[in-house]
């Protein structure tokens, strides 16, 4: 008997503005998905379609966030693994196997340890659940910062989802850091000053 796995990753540790997403996927080994693979390898496109099957399909799913204020508290890193653990807390179904994209693990309730815990550098492009959730968490966190952007207009929000684009820095500089932009990150702390 294999054990039902639970695929980890999460999405926007990079940007200056905005949540870190973190997304968990049980696949269906009945229903297959072709075509998944690591969401940053993906046209915008491609990634919306997947994450449309991934929903229809998957046994069960997860997204979760940690907001900008538990980024600035925690550090990013350690916010990336709280929205982990939160999107595994929040799947619908159980699941004996974890696998994660990247080095590190959140560290998991009571509830969970029962489950085998693995860690892949690279995995969100090869395993299918790694993918599958690296690509729910980008869809995700591009579509929040989509109806941010109207929120907090003049930063191009919904071009660079926050990230340290030239366009990005520029605005920081002329408009000064929004209530959704990171404290702790040093572009916006020499914005501040």
């Amino acid at each position: 008997m294999s054990l039902r796995l639970a695929g980890v990753d999460e999405a926007g540790r990079g940007p200056l503005a905005g949540p870190v997403v973190a997304a968990a996927v049980i696949l269906d080994p009945e229903r297959p998905i072709a075509g998944l693979r690591d969401s940053k390898r993906l046209s915008p496109a491609r990634r919306v379609a997947l994450a449309s099957l991934i929903r229809e399909r998957a046994l069960g799913y997860a997204v979760a966030e940690a907001d900008v204020e538990e980024i600035d508290t925690l550090n990013i890193l350690n916010a990336a693994l709280l929205a982990m653990r939160r999107a595994l807390e929040r799947l619908p179904i159980r699941f004996e196997h974890i696998m994660i994209d990247g080095n590190k693990a959140p560290q998991l309730p009571d509830s969970m340890m029962h489950c085998h815990v693995e860690t892949m550098v690279g995995g969100d492009d090869r395993v299918p659940a790694i993918s599958a959730a690296s690509i729910l968490a980008k869809t995700h966190r591009d579509a929040l910062m989509c109806a941010l952007d109207a929120s907090y207009p003049g930063y191009g929000l919904a071009r660079h989802f926050g990230y340290p684009t030239s366009e990005h820095l520029a605005a920081l500089r002329c408009l000064g850091p929004s209530p959704i932009h990171r404290r702790s990150f040093a572009p916006v702390r020499a914005a501040l000053r």
